[in-house]
Order: structure tokens, then C-alpha cells, then sequence
């Protein structure tokens, strides 16, 4: 079996977070899958950014809730990182799908409802996914237990996988009880058990965020169904040289 290397947040190592050089990067490192963070406008336009607040990745201030779509695209991403992707901005959604329409990616995207639940958030990213017809190859998840109940409905069209940081009773049972059919877990929950559980409900399981090698070859072993890295080049390094003595 051959393990997903999933792009955390583009190639988030090296270029700025959830930002078009971050995805470019990955895609030309041959990432075979993009993760990326969700997170409502004011004016309800989906964008792509990991925290609430705008304070960490941009030269702004505030709340991505209490933005426009318009004041958000003044912002500029990329300075924080490093000078070479200063006047980078952030992206909507949209601008993302359209960039990965045609290409062999598979798509991973968080909402980031477990502190603000964004209304209607689901429905939004589900519609977006549609459009652009890329369901079949696309994830949603969440931690937040009642928004993948919510996306019950989705079920049989797109992934909808259960984030977990912690073990918390049987994950795999909770997991499908909700409407997940995919489970995202934390490096630290990672055992074989677990993936079994998991390939026995025919439910993939993936990692997050491994970055050592050690860790690659833990989850490599485990067949654990995916990684989440923030270093793809490295990952798809490492997983030849695995292979190649396995």
C-alpha cells in the first residue's frame, strides 16, 4: 500500500502557509494531495487561512469573521515569512479549486469551525466542490463533532473525516456514528490497531503533521492511508527509500 503525501497547508516549510506559492511549490514537488485551512469572510466568502485571526500570517489585525472579502484581499501574507513573498495574498476558495480543477490532486479541506462555528460554512464548501466537480477527489473535515453530523448528507458524494488530537474513548466508532467516513489523527494516536479499525469500517486514515523521518516511516509501516508534512519534497524522498528496503 502505498501511503498519500498530503501537502499540509501547501509546502508550508518553505513558503508561506496557505498561500499559492505554498500550493505551486508542492504540486511541482509532486505532492500528491493539498491540505488547506477554511475559514468564513464577513460577507460569507470562503478563505483560506489556518487562525481566526489574521495577526500571525498577514501585517492586519482582527478577525477573518468581521472582514470583507475586500479588506482581507489588502492584506499582505507573505512578508512575515520572509521578503521574497511580500504583497502575497490570501486566497478564497475559489481561486484555489480553479487552480487545482485539473490537476492530480487529491484535496484535503479543514474548516476551521471548532472555535467560531461558521454558519452554513458545510454547505458553502460543499457547493464550491461541486461546481468545480471535484468531490470525488476531495475531504472535507472538521474537528468539530457537529458539523460532520451536519454533513451527514454529504456522506456518499465527498469524504467527510473526524479530526481527533486526543484518543477519546473508540475513535472509529465515533468517527461513523456521526457521518465520518474518513478519520484525520493527530501522530501521537497513530497504531496499527487503529488503521485496522479503520480499513475494517472501509475507512481511510490519515496523519497529521509528521515532518521526521521517523514519523514517516511509523505511519509508512502502519499503512496508514495518508500523511499530512509540511515538507512534501522530503516525504516523497523518504517513502522511495522505505519502499526501495521494505
Amino acid at each position: 500500500m502505498k501511503t498519500e503525501i498530503i501537502a499540509h497547508r501547501g509546502a508550508s516549510r518553505i513558503a508561506p502557509e496557505n498561500t499559492m506559492p505554498a500550493f505551486e511549490l508542492a504540486y511541482d514537488m509532486g505532492a500528491e494531495g493539498i491540505e488547506v485551512d477554511v475559514q468564513l469572510t464577513k460577507d460569507n466568502v470562503p478563505v483560506l487561512i489556518h487562525d481566526e485571526n489574521v495577526k500571525r500570517t498577514t501585517n492586519g489585525r482582527g478577525f477573518i469573521k468581521d472582514m470583507t472579502w475586500d479588506t482581507v484581499t489588502s492584506l499582505d501574507a507573505g512578508a512575515w515569512f520572509s521578503r521574497t513573498y511580500t504583497g502575497t495574498q490570501i486566497v478564497s476558495l475559489e481561486e484555489f479549486l480553479r487552480w487545482a480543477k485539473n490537476k492530480q490532486l487529491t484535496l484535503n479541506i479543514e474548516l476551521k469551525n471548532n472555535k467560531i462555528d461558521y454558519k452554513h460554512i458545510e454547505n458553502i464548501v460543499y457547493e464550491m466542490l461541486a461546481h468545480y466537480q471535484l468531490l470525488a477527489n476531495s475531504t472535507i473535515s472538521t474537528f468539530n463533532p457537529n458539523s460532520v453530523e451536519r454533513m451527514k448528507q454529504f456522506q456518499h458524494k465527498v469524504g467527510v473525516a473526524l479530526l481527533a488530537s486526543r484518543k477519546c474513548g473508540n475513535l472509529v466508532k465515533t468517527a461513523a456514528s456521526i457521518g465520518a467516513n474518513a478519520l484525520h489523527v493527530k501522530y501521537r494516536l497513530l497504531n496499527q490497531n487503529l488503521v485496522k479499525a479503520c480499513h475494517a469500517k472501509g475507512m481511510p486514515l490519515r496523519v497529521y503533521t509528521i515532518n521526521s523521518t521517523r514519523r514517516m516511516h511509523a505511519a509508512f509501516k502502519a499503512e496508514a492511508d495518508g500523511i499530512f508534512t509540511d515538507v512534501p519534497d522530503k516525504a516523497i524522498a523518504f517513502r522511495k527509500v522505505y519502499n526501495k528496503h521494505k
